[in-house]
């Protein structure tokens, strides 16, 4: 899992930085390497997007996949989540500074697209781009953080560890049972989603795209294809 690893290391060295240099980090270069991240990401999705074999198998799962995930509403959903373990665990810890770093890091870190897209293709493909590429965006964002809040930061490393971590092992299990054609179109849909992502870094939409409203999206290749398959088979 060295995407994982790669992960919890960048955060625990932002987090050193940002108590080091606590107070003297201008916002403007921060700013300016978020910016550059979200250049990054965007080429991420869109050279997995164009690895695609079927572009009405993205197309749709894409389509048919936001509308379920709108009407779950998951990214409300998510975040109501995040909210509700932060305000928890704040309680509990009394509102300290080091209780509110290491639970607003960790909800920021873990409740998010990307975390879940790059373990999936961590998992599957053993390609840690999307995770690595999350890292470093992490590690930005714990300057920031680390800096405001303190140590508290460095040690969301490990609900990271974990929550990636089983991410990656179980689609990795599963991963013998997909075929190839599959895989190339999940990783296309998830390519999309990747793109949105960036998009929102940018903060080149008026509205902040729904990224979270688009997960199931990457795991409708698994009934678009046989069923496109068996269709062909019958009617062909």
């Amino acid at each position: 899992m060295p995407g994982v690893f790669i992960n919890c290391i960048l955060i625990l060295l932002g987090s050193v930085l940002g108590i080091v240099f606590r107070g003297k980090l201008p916002t403007r270069f921060l700013d300016v390497v978020v910016q550059c991240l979200g250049l990054g990401v965007v080429a991420i999705g869109v050279a997995s997007a164009i690895g695609t074999a079927d572009t009405l198998c993205m197309i749709v799962s894409l389509v048919i996949g936001t509308i379920l995930g709108e009407a779950i509403d998951i990214e409300r959903r998510l975040e109501r989540c995040g909210d509700l373990i932060r305000g928890k665990l704040l309680k509990k810890g009394g509102n300290s500074t080091f209780t509110e770093g290491f639970v607003t890091a960790s909800v920021l870190y873990c409740v998010g697209a990307m975390a879940i897209l790059g373990s999936i293709d961590a998992g599957i493909h053993h390609d840690y781009t999307i995770l690595t590429s999350k890292a470093v965006i992490d590690g930005v964002f714990s300057i920031t953080l680390a800096a405001a809040v303190g140590v508290g930061v460095a040690f969301s490393a490990v609900p990271i560890l974990i929550y990636e971590g089983g991410l990656t092992l179980l689609a990795g299990l599963v991963a013998g049972y997909l075929t190839e054609p599959l895989i190339t179109e999940m990783s296309a849909v998830g390519g999309c989603i990747i793109v949105g992502i960036g998009l929102n870094m940018l903060k080149v939409t008026e509205k902040p795209i729904k990224v979270g409203n688009m997960l199931p999206a990457v795991f409708l290749p698994l009934l678009y294809l046989p069923l496109v398959q068996e269709l062909s088979r019958l009617f062909g």
